[in-house]
């Protein structure tokens, strides 16, 4: 599996992805600068958490518009795919390749703690190593996770399964408890909790392994 992480000024959980990946694939991903304009053949693109550009303007505005970002899109609509975690799902909606937006957490506060999340969609991709409904623990750092989208998206992403995650205990206000979605497509995944912070003994928790088990088996 030939992986990437794109790095933005900001990123701080770019080198836990890349840890994760290189643990489970024995190989380590390329590591993307923001202003890189091409990009080599690739199966996966790991957008990272982190706050990209100090989360001007909204989070994820200004990297969406990255000179790297134009690429990440046109390999999207070609099929490779594309996991974005935390503030990577913010610039998966401020580029367009997810609809809605992540905005303020309705406690108007810094969210990090475990959480725990359903599993919506085993028939992915990154999921397919879950059970259906399963309840997993993955742990969330943000203050802008509260997913918003208009009433006709969001009956189109359930009527259609594209929601991936649930929260069980909702912790910023997400609208159908909503913790990770992906495309139409099946190949885009953004998510707000943290699979890499999850995927190793060393952290007392392993529920974010089976995403990396999942990707590394179907791709």
């Amino acid at each position: 599996m030939k992986a990437a992480v794109v790095v933005f000024p900001g990123s701080n959980c770019d080198r836990d992805a890349a840890r994760a990946l290189s643990r489970l694939t024995g190989q380590k991903p390329l590591m993307i600068w923001h202003e890189e304009t091409e990009l080599p053949v690739l199966d996966l693109i790991v957008l990272p958490g982190g706050f990209s550009y100090g989360d001007y303007l909204r989070t994820g505005a200004m990297a969406a518009r990255a000179p790297v970002m134009r690429e990440v899109v046109a390999q999207a609509q070609k099929g490779v795919h594309v996991l974005g975690i935390c503030n990577g799902f913010q610039i998966l909606c401020e580029s367009g390749l997810l609809p809605g937006v992540l905005i303020r957490n309705t406690g108007l506060k810094f969210v990090c703690r475990p959480v725990r999340l359903k599993v919506e969609n085993t028939q992915t991709a990154f999921t397919g190593k879950y059970e259906e409904e399963q309840v997993i623990t993955v742990p969330v750092a943000h203050g802008d996770g509260n997913y918003f989208a208009a009433p006709d998206v969001l009956a189109a992403l359930e009527d259609k399964g594209r929601v991936v995650f649930r929260y069980v205990d909702n912790p910023n206000g997400s609208l159908n408890d909503i913790a990770g979605l992906m495309n139409e497509a099946g190949n885009v995944l953004g998510m707000m909790p943290h699979p890499e912070r999850a995927d190793d003994p060393a952290y007392h928790r392993q529920d974010g392994q089976l995403l990396f088990e999942s990707l590394r088996s179907a791709l």
